[in-house]
């Protein structure tokens, strides 16, 4: 693949991520019934209803932590490079917390990430904090890391999941979830299609399972072919035999029979999140950054990408950029720490 389509698929990834994150920012933590009463079908880019319990004070196109958090890490990621500090990753997202405040935005630090982080504070070792967080968090913002690295070695890849996501989620669900994402982020960037790129999915995911805590639910991998499989019985289905929670073992997996009942296409797979309820702006996502990245930027409706780059003040080239040198390095051997 050429360094333009690799350039495309990379920008695919980012801007999928803050496309479905901003579908999915008005109906998140509202059950499905909900979302079609306050908004019919979403088939777009709307403003929260009044008194959205989360995302109150956003308008529409706007994103939520997924993406800003995604974004940070990317940051954190080009700054360390080849390494990766702790101690700063988490001075990054209590900085991140403290603007949200500011804001006056209620969309704050999740369950496992908010924990883990007041351990780390208390003194309590790196490795350690983690080791309770099987919610979606580490998996939700791990797109850059696939950006980062090419699929094979592996191991490599998923080394470097472990490491970037185990401050805060280092169980064996949630390290497998994340690693899923980054493997089908990674091929695609790399020039498979969603459907070539589920094998490294599938593969990292089962990676990942022997990592971190024995907490949670391992088997993502079979998670995930549930969910492909669920996804030919339409929305509804996947959404009831899956769900569609912060759960890691039920919101990834969800995400990748999204982009299984979209076709591999982006926006649709947007639009489906959206409508799917719970955690659908997580869900939309991974939906839209694995389809992205195996898709590239230029299979999203142009105006829908300018909206939420718009609405948001996002340079998405500036946060590629830099993760396509840790690719390239990573390549061609000069890279001397990826874990």
């Amino acid at each position: 693949m050429g360094d333009t389509q690799q350039r495309d698929r990379a920008l695919g990834a980012l801007a999928g991520v803050a496309v479905g994150d901003a579908l999915g920012m008005p109906g998140q933590t509202l059950p499905r019934a909900r979302i079609a009463a306050l908004y019919g079908r979403i088939a777009g880019f709307v403003a929260p209803a009044p008194g959205h319990p989360v995302s109150r004070g956003l308008a529409a196109a706007q994103v939520t932590d997924d993406t800003e958090q995604t974004l940070l890490l990317a940051r954190r990621l080009a700054a360390d490079a080849p390494g990766f500090d702790e101690a700063a990753w988490a001075d990054d997202l209590t900085r991140w917390e403290e603007g949200v405040r500011a804001r006056g935005l209620a969309d704050l630090l999740g369950p496992s990430t908010r924990a883990a982080l007041a351990a780390f504070r208390a003194g309590t070792p790196p490795d350690l904090c983690g080791r309770a967080g099987t919610t979606n968090g580490a998996a939700m913002r791990i797109t850059p890391v696939g950006i980062a690295l090419p699929p094979e070695p592996l191991g490599r890849l998923v080394a470097r999941v472990e490491r970037v996501s185990r401050l805060t989620h280092n169980t064996a669900e949630a390290i497998a979830a994340a690693a899923a994402v980054a493997g089908a982020v990674s091929a695609g960037v790399g020039g498979a299609d969603f459907e070539a790129a589920l094998p490294v999915a599938l593969a990292a995911a089962g990676e990942g399972a022997g990592r971190g805590a024995a907490t949670g639910l391992r088997d993502i991998a079979g998670r995930i072919a549930l969910a492909l499989d669920a996804a030919a019985a339409g929305e509804a289905a996947l959404a009831r035999r899956v769900g569609t929670s912060v759960a890691a073992h039920e919101s990834v997996p969800c995400a990748f029979g999204v982009v299984r009942l979209a076709g591999g296409d982006p926006w649709a797979a947007g639009l489906i999140a959206a409508n799917l309820g719970d955690d659908t702006d997580t869900i939309g996502a991974i939906a839209c950054a694995v389809a992205g990245a195996c898709a590239g930027l230029s299979a999203f409706p142009g105006a829908a990408v300018a909206q939420v780059l718009e609405a948001n003040a996002l340079d998405l080239p500036a946060a590629v950029a830099p993760l396509l040198g840790l690719r390239a390095a990573a390549a061609t051997g000069t890279a001397t720490d990826t874990a």
